[in-house]
């Protein structure tokens, strides 16, 4: 008899010990995404971005600290360097936070950040 009360009490804390763990994953905060662009730079809703125009979209730039160093950029999923070419258009030039394309004697500059009413680009902080 003594068994069957030690063995009912083993399974009824180890159910509630279950129980435990499943119910405090709930109560966990979520992460935030370290590479999401801050709210600043971020296009509102309805905005020109949002239009849907239907042009490549610059997702990143990548520029090493060295000088002369290397110059990337990512257009809708494809990595390229000055020079090259990018869906019939030129890679003419990759700054800090544009690309700009050639095509012909069509020039196109795409953005990472959207530009403020001043002209200048939402400020980044680095975060260590």
């Amino acid at each position: 008899m003594d068994e069957a009360v030690i063995t009912t009490t083993k399974r009824a804390l180890g159910a509630a010990f279950c129980a435990m763990l499943c119910t405090a994953g709930a109560c966990a905060q979520g992460l935030q995404d370290p590479t999401k662009p801050p709210a600043a730079a971020t296009p509102a809703p309805g905005g020109p971005a949002a239009a849907g125009s239907g042009g490549p979209q610059l997702q990143s730039i990548l520029i090493g600290r060295a000088a002369g160093g290397r110059h990337l950029a990512v257009i809708d999923g494809e990595t390229v360097r000055p020079g090259d070419s990018f869906h019939g258009a030129k890679v003419a030039r990759i700054g800090d936070n544009e690309v700009e394309l050639v095509r012909g004697g069509d020039r196109q500059v795409l953005r990472l950040y959207a530009q403020a009413a001043d002209g200048k680009t939402p400020a980044r902080t680095a975060r260590r």
